[in-house]
């Protein structure tokens, strides 16, 4: 017994301490295993902390910068997100919760860093006191030199200082002002309000925003080409270099949000906006260069006289001689850029303001009811006392009533409430500079030679410390003192910009404006179609997005 006890015993504890070793061999490897596993947990851990860490850090300085900046990319998600909604509100926003400047820091390795203000002092500074530290600069340049060439628009120093010379002795000659109120009559009465009568007759509702950048266009290609494109004859066709010419500006600007070694690298390619861009170029230089061969064989086919008796300023330009050597003062490159940047000026400043103006009138029926009187009341006075006979528009009705540019200037209240509506809705919401040399602006931003400058018009609208807490209320009547109409500081309303670079051509576009409001008013009820969304398109100028479709009532015929 004793015997066979001991024979098992051993077999029992071998078996024990298999076991127990065998536990411990796995309490052994967990260790080893666990510890193995501790440097990953670890750095899982540590990234997550310093994540935090950034992301506490970035949103914070949301405080001292206005928005978060994070590592590598700096501001660019906020700016994305601005960009899918409204980014000219986003940007208000931002700029007053900032006292109106603010540094936007871009993604590392790109050129999107800059400078935004609203600060009337700075713009003062900037467009007036210190012109000369602040050109458009080759940033700017560079990215819009494919459209507009070295056309005034983008040139600085001495090819902007002749350009302006040359332009602004012509708009202020007796010629051009005849040859800009006489097309304006033909088009707002053969045209214009042709179309508008056809879509009212017919019970349709129209595009507003597009019939007035039709009738700009046409007028501004008319003084600048000395041509009539056509976009406004019944049907309202598509015209070949206006499609062209829209399409270049649209894909221009998105230049602006995009770095620019990637544009630059799309264009070597020829692929996405790039590739509509080179496109649409083609179509707009092939109208010029066409328009331009012909107007200089006319020149040098008439001697002196060469032109026709033209006064647009393609003819004007075409004319210019070399003081020494007596040849051509311009290349046709040159003349191409000249009237295409005229043409983007001219087309859609007044057009753009127009569509807002009729907008805000559709949401503030008493102040049309006060145009409609100061309206009322001129015509009553010419009945009473004839002025001398305007300009006719050819194939205007008889009685078809053309105001006078005398009467045009008395509509105080009228040009007081454009006035308005460009303050809001300024054509160009935004424009850009580039600082040459270090540079602090009145309300101590630094500025470090290089530094890119945009200084956003629409923001300075609707901005408390400048224009009050009524600031986002339609209000014509600031305007008016006594009934006249008072003008502000240009940097305060920079709608026509300030200082030497001040828009040659404010009182045309005034004048045109308030030629084609009063004439449509008299004419025309004018209602925004219930539902039509109505936002800001990102562009040079501030289309609206969906267009403004409206519908005409006719006003009593007992008026006309």
């Amino acid at each position: 017994m004793s015997a066979t006890m001991d024979a098992v015993m051993p077999g029992a504890a071998g078996a024990h301490n298999a076991t127990a070793a065998a536990a411990a061999g796995r309490r052994g490897g967990g260790i080893v295993a666990g510890m193995m596993a501790l440097p990953e947990v670890q750095t899982v851990e540590l990234l997550v902390a310093v994540s935090i860490f950034v992301a506490i850090h970035s949103l914070r300085q949301r405080r001292s910068q206005g928005l978060p900046s994070w590592p590598l990319v700096g501001m660019l998600p906020s700016l994305l997100l601005g960009l899918r909604g409204d980014m000219y509100e986003w940007l208000t926003g931002v700029l007053a919760s900032r006292g109106g400047t603010f540094t936007f820091h871009g993604p590392w390795l790109t050129n999107l860093h800059c400078v935004v203000t609203s600060d009337p002092r700075n713009l003062e500074h900037m467009l007036k006191t210190k012109f000369g530290s602040f050109p458009k600069g080759p940033y700017f340049r560079d990215t819009v030199r494919d459209l507009l060439g070295d056309g005034i628009f983008g040139a600085d120093d001495e090819v902007w200082r002749r350009q302006r010379k040359a332009a602004s002795l012509e708009f202020h000659s007796a010629e051009f002002r005849a040859l800009t109120a006489s097309s304006l009559v033909e088009l707002v009465h053969r045209r214009l309000l042709r179309v508008l009568g056809d879509a009212e007759e017919a019970g349709d509702a129209v595009d507003l925003q597009d019939v007035l950048l039709r009738l700009t266009f046409d007028n501004v290609c008319m003084i600048a080409f000395g041509v009539d494109p056509g976009c406004l004859r019944p049907g309202l066709p598509e015209i070949p270099f206006a499609k062209a010419f829209e399409d270049a500006t649209e894909a221009t600007i998105v230049r602006f949000v995009t770095p620019t070694a990637v544009w630059r690298a799309m264009r070597a390619l020829g692929v996405g906006h790039e590739r509509v861009l080179q496109r649409s170029l083609a179509g707009v230089d092939r109208f010029a260069y066409d328009v331009i061969r012909q107007r200089k064989e006319e020149v040098a086919g008439g001697g002196g006289g060469g032109g026709g008796g033209r006064s647009d300023l393609l003819t004007i330009f075409t004319k210019m001689r070399d003081a020494d050597t007596g040849a051509a003062a311009y290349s046709d490159k040159f003349l191409r850029d000249i009237c295409v940047n005229f043409i983007l000026a001219g087309r859609d400043t007044s057009s753009v303001a127009l569509a807002w103006f009729f907008w805000l009138l559709n949401k503030n029926p008493a102040v049309e009811a006060k145009i409609l009187e100061e309206i009322d009341d001129i015509v009553a006075a010419r009945r009473s006392s004839p002025p001398a006979p305007a300009v006719a528009a050819n194939g205007a009705d008889e009685d078809d009533l053309v105001f006078h540019p005398e009467e045009v200037k008395k509509m105080e209240y009228l040009h007081a409430a454009l006035s308005e509506a460009l303050r809001l809705y300024p054509s160009v919401p935004v424009d850009h500079k580039e600082v040459v040399e270090d540079e602090v602006f009145p309300d101590g931003t630094v500025l470090k030679k290089g530094t890119k400058v945009i200084y956003a018009m629409y923001t300075m609208g609707r901005m408390e410390s400048i224009w009050g807490e009524d600031c986002r209320e339609y209000k014509p009547e600031r305007w008016l003192r006594d009934g006249r109409f008072m003008g502000e500081s240009a940097y305060k309303f920079t709608a026509f910009n300030g200082g030497p670079r001040l828009c040659l051509g404010k009182d045309f576009a005034y004048y045109q404006m308030k030629f084609a409001a009063a004439s449509i008013l008299r004419r025309y009820h004018v209602r925004v179609v219930d539902g039509h969304p109505v936002a800001p398109k990102m562009a040079l100028t501030m289309y609206m997005k969906h267009g403004l479709k409206v519908k005409l009532t006719k006003r009593d015929k007992s008026k006309l």
